[in-house]
């Protein structure tokens, strides 16, 4: 199995979801993150205060698949979330050695 971690933009989210469901991938985990690489931040303005935007607001979706759907997955994560501009994202794949599910204790 793998576990494909995607960093997104927000607004991206909802096209992501479509796209894992398009795929056949019933659930995923979104958390909130913030950080930023390439895009470096922007100058905002609050109050009349002008203030640098170091740590942008982001968004991680994890999934779990099997490794045979683990590539055509993550092209679908791509394709949905690219806007081609700076800041799109990125998605990581790490292997996932076991599973269990806490309800019943199995080991998938």
């Amino acid at each position: 199995m793998k576990l494909l971690k995607a960093i997104v933009r927000p607004d991206k989210v909802d096209a992501v979801q479509e796209a894992l469901t398009a795929e056949g991938i019933s659930g995923m985990t979104v958390t909130e993150v913030r950080g930023h690489g390439k895009q470096k931040g922007h100058t905002a303005i609050y109050r009349g205060q002008e203030y640098e935007v170091n740590l942008l607001p982001k968004l991680e979706v994890e999934v779990v698949v099997e490794d045979f759907v683990a590539a055509s997955v993550c092209a679908a994560i791509v394709s949905a979330a690219r806007t081609g501009e700076i800041g799109d994202g990125r998605v990581f794949v790490m292997p996932v050695e076991q599973s269990y599910r806490i309800r019943t204790g199995e080991m998938e």
